[in-house]
């Protein structure tokens, strides 16, 4: 069978697909390319080190919520018209955001720009479920999981680079200046509303997704696995440094390593899915992530404090969340329904409560070295394996890729 996505998956996919990359790396990089003038705000701003933190956490608040809102509003109104809207109105608070009085306002705004940041996440793989049917969407999803892992890496280096020209409301002006191009674009081509309008309208909320046993398989395993590598990531350099007796080049190293493995991974859906499937791809992959997580935790028990033995498992780390990350996120998209905006939105904001909640538990005990860091991470990792086991009867319910491919 020959199907309309499938069809759109030419050329006239490309410049919808592009722009939806360019929005969630924008999205992304509205904390890291700002957070390398965190130190200096209260020396050019009214506030305190303590309130030039909240400028950070006032935004990650600002996701959730949004989150939560884009993935409601997207069964009600044109998931074009919603995008276009929060990408104007994040312009305007990054303008608002370089005319602040003091660290308290900023916060303020920055709060209110993390929910307009969040509709792009939100959007993304529900417009590429569109664009692309079964393994096409999944090695989409991938390719743009990739290019999102880069963006922490490259966004803190460009906002070292404005920081140091043009001051730290540069950052704020580039990113408006990204958000407005990026919504001109959109306006600019009308048979996008057509093609992105309403998603079928659902009665179900987010309480029908917390029940749905086949969505919560996917969504809380897709949580663990890459939850416990982003409690590793947010420990790292402190640990490394204070602990292991590295430096933060060693942490560049292992950051490196980790980002190439995954987005080698990423990009090879197809090669998996067709090797294994759709489920074992996913277990798979969550098994390796958890084998990395686990081998972390050994190294810490038997004190080992070799730092490239660090290196090879954190890759392990990130080769499994590569392999099973892009099916992982479409079956969940899947078993959402007709309710998947709302089910992308729980989704990343299931991940953003683990990795947030897990960071916190090992926050007491960071002086202490690589032990608590690695016990929480395994755990957490080891949660995606015990998921996918224990709620394997519920699999069948879903379409699989042989299926989904006629």
């Amino acid at each position: 069978m020959t199907s309309s996505k499938q069809t759109s998956s030419s050329n006239d996919s490309t410049l919808p697909l592009v722009l939806i990359v360019v929005g969630t790396v924008a999205g992304l990089s509205a904390t890291d390319l700002v957070l390398p003038a965190i130190p200096i705000l209260p020396s050019v701003v009214t506030g305190t080190a303590e309130s030039a933190q909240w400028v950070l956490a006032g935004f990650a608040l600002g996701t959730g919520v949004g989150l939560l809102v884009f993935g409601e509003l997207g069964s009600r109104y044109r998931i074009v018209d919603l995008l276009i809207a929060s990408l104007l109105a994040f312009a305007v608070l990054s303008l608002a955001a370089t005319q602040v009085g003091s660290l308290v306002e900023l916060s303020a705004v920055r709060f209110f720009q993390g929910i307009a940041a969040s509709a792009p996440a939100v959007y993304a793989p529900v417009m590429v479920k569109i664009l692309y049917d079964g393994p096409r969407a999944i090695a989409m999803l991938g390719r743009i999981g990739s290019i999102e892992s880069i963006a922490p890496a490259i966004a803190p280096i460009a906002g070292v680079a404005l920081l140091s020209v043009w001051g730290w409301k540069a950052s704020f002006y580039a990113l408006a200046a990204v958000a407005t191009s990026l919504a001109l674009a959109w306006l600019a081509r009308p048979d996008f509303r057509r093609r992105f309008g309403r998603l079928e309208s659902s009665a179900d909320g987010y309480i029908e997704l917390l029940r749905n046993r086949l969505f919560l398989r996917y969504a809380l395993s897709q949580a663990c696995t890459l939850g416990g590598l982003l409690i590793i990531v947010f420990s790292a350099p402190k640990v490394i440094v204070s602990g292991l007796g590295g430096s933060l080049s060693d942490f560049i190293v292992m950051q490196v390593l980790g980002i190439s493995f995954f987005v080698i991974a990423a990009n090879m859906p197809g090669v998996f899915t067709r090797w294994w499937g759709d489920e074992r791809t996913i277990l798979y992959g969550s098994a390796l992530s958890a084998l990395g997580c686990i081998g972390i935790l050994t190294m810490a028990s038997l004190s080992v404090e070799a730092i490239p033995l660090l290196w090879f498992l954190f890759v392990l780390v990130n080769l499994g969340l590569g392999i099973r990350g892009p099916a992982g996120f479409y079956k969940a998209l899947l078993a959402s329904g007709e309710n998947d905006s709302r089910g992308s939105a729980l989704v990343i904001l299931l991940i953003m409560l683990i990795a947030g909640g897990g960071t916190a538990a090992v926050a007491p005990r960071i002086e202490d070295g690589l032990l608590p860091l690695a016990t929480v991470a395994a755990l957490v990792s080891a949660a995606s394996v015990a998921i996918l086991t224990l709620m394997r009867r519920d699999r069948a319910k879903l379409v699989d890729r042989d299926t989904i491919r006629r």
